[in-house]
């Protein structure tokens, strides 16, 4: 009887949704859905840019070329190496960069931006505002242009991509893709032609609520070491695209929760198991659901195939393989394989949510479903066990797939392997979050389960650093693709 509750209240969600989203029941045809064999394994810079210095045209600009990478600021050439002689060594050209022609009230609205650029958690010291202000008392003229040219940019990089240097970043993996939206150079001229610094700068702060939620927090928060923590949280949104989408999962993994998200509202809620600190912690990432499988199987990966010797015990004995539900087979050249059945003891359970990435972290069921009673559920190897994951499949699959809800709950008590390929991907983001809002609604700090807020803090306690054109970590890939 419980399982039979777990579809009626997938279909309510998912009727819930609908409705928010504006979307319809989908018609009784349903997709093609894989049921594979049950012992298969699973498996140079721009020119420089003048623009307009007094009033705005009356048709729209065009935008200017976008920003050099690494940044907008000239690149000291790289250093010639020793011993070579000079005539080996070719010249590197600095990029060249992106200059306006600034009117003196620009530069007066980018000062005042400056000065208050403390309420978005950023420094009015990194911007350099005496300089700015003794070039505006100079008058218009190439240093102005200049100087408040290189400023914005800077200005915009820190709120679009995030002040903290993606070294500091400990383990992330989500692609920012606002630098590509919205160029260095197409925010310029948005600033200049339209004479709207102030907007500009605006338009880059993230959408999500939280973010909002903490601006807050920093207004009337005075003890440094939450004001810290505070910067380092509200920088950690900028890491991720501004605008999430209309509909995505979100997990966070200090808080070790998952929550099923519309329109930046939440819906739905689930408990969370996480990674153990160390090796199997779970890494930051921003992926998609592509298939919600019911009834997986799951290939034992070789660390315990070979290093625990299941393989071996599993071929000597084929009546226990049987009877602990796998499927072992051994290969010519020695290589033994093992595939867990589908069932109610599969250590995926009885569903998962499959995005492919190159750790192979993804969500699923359990069979241990007593552990989210636990406080502390960063249990893992590192892929995400969520709490009611037979509800929050279903509902998936009903978004996504345009399953009907009678065929998501055959599909689910058929005890048979079935893949259902996501016509419409949901993104995933699974973040890092020591200061958020908690399932009831309130903000609150959680324990840095893997000590990454103090290169965050302490990078904010450092001279800014100039961007690079690093996008995500470059620690090494540690493919964490063992659920027990």
């Amino acid at each position: 009887m419980r399982v039979s509750t777990k579809p009626r209240h997938a279909g309510l969600i998912a009727a819930g949704l609908m409705a928010a989203t504006g979307a319809s029941w989908p018609a009784a045809s349903q997709p093609a859905a894989s049921q594979p064999a049950a012992s298969q394994p699973t498996t140079a810079g721009p020119a420089p840019v003048r623009a307009a210095a007094k009033a705005a045209p009356a048709q729209p600009p065009a935008a200017l070329p976008a920003a050099p990478t690494p940044s907008a600021i000239p690149a000291a050439a790289t250093p010639p190496t020793i011993g070579a002689p000079a005539s080996e060594v070719p010249p590197v050209a600095a990029p060249t960069p992106l200059i306006a022609e600034w009117t003196l009230a620009d530069a007066k609205a980018l000062a005042a931006a400056i000065k208050g650029i403390a309420s978005e958690g950023l420094a009015p010291a990194d911007y350099e505002p005496a300089a700015l202000a003794a070039a505006i008392a100079k008058g218009e003229g190439p240093e102005l242009n200049a100087l408040a040219s290189r400023l914005f940019m800077w200005l915009a990089e820190d709120l679009r991509d995030g002040r903290t240097p993606v070294p500091a970043r400990v383990q992330w993996f989500a692609l920012d893709t606002d630098l590509d939206d919205h160029p260095n150079g197409q925010l310029l001229a948005q600033a200049i032609e339209q004479h709207d610094v102030p907007g500009v700068l605006a338009s880059l702060a993230p959408t999500h609520p939280d973010y909002a939620s903490l601006k807050d927090m920093l207004a009337v928060a005075k003890e440094p070491r939450q004001r810290a923590m505070i910067r380092a949280n509200m920088d950690r949104w900028r890491w991720l695209a501004r605008d999430l989408g209309p509909q995505y999962l979100i997990i966070n993994v200090p808080e070790q929760e998952l929550r099923l998200t519309v329109r930046n509202k939440i819906i739905r809620t689930y408990r969370a198991i996480v990674g153990k600190p160390g090796k199997t912690a779970t890494p930051q990432l921003a992926e998609k659901v592509k298939n919600v499988v019911f009834n997986p199987t799951w290939t034992v990966p070789q660390s315990i195939v070979v290093g625990e010797g299941l393989g071996a015990k599993l071929i000597a004995s084929p009546a226990r393989a049987k009877r602990e539900g796998y499927v072992a087979t051994k290969a010519a050249d020695g290589m033994i394989t093992v595939v867990q059945q589908p069932g109610a003891n599969n250590a995926l359970g009885r569903v998962k949510l499959d995005m492919p990435n190159e750790h192979a972290i993804y969500i699923h069921d359990t069979p241990n479903r007593n552990l989210f009673a636990q406080p502390m559920r960063a249990l893992s190897h590192g892929c995400i066990r969520a709490e009611r994951a037979t509800e929050l499949a279903m509902t998936m699959a009903i978004l996504g797939s345009d399953l009907p809800p009678e065929t998501a709950v055959e599909y689910n008590l058929s005890g048979k392997y079935t893949k259902v390929p996501m016509t419409t991907p949901w993104p995933v983001y699974v973040t890092y979050f020591t200061v958020a809002r908690d399932v009831n609604g309130l903000m609150r700090s959680f324990a840095d389960l893997y000590q990454r807020d103090a290169p965050v803090i302490a990078s904010f306690a450092a001279p800014r650093a100039l961007h690079t054109d690093q996008r995500t970590s470059n620690e090494a890939v540690i493919k964490l693709d063992n659920p027990l």
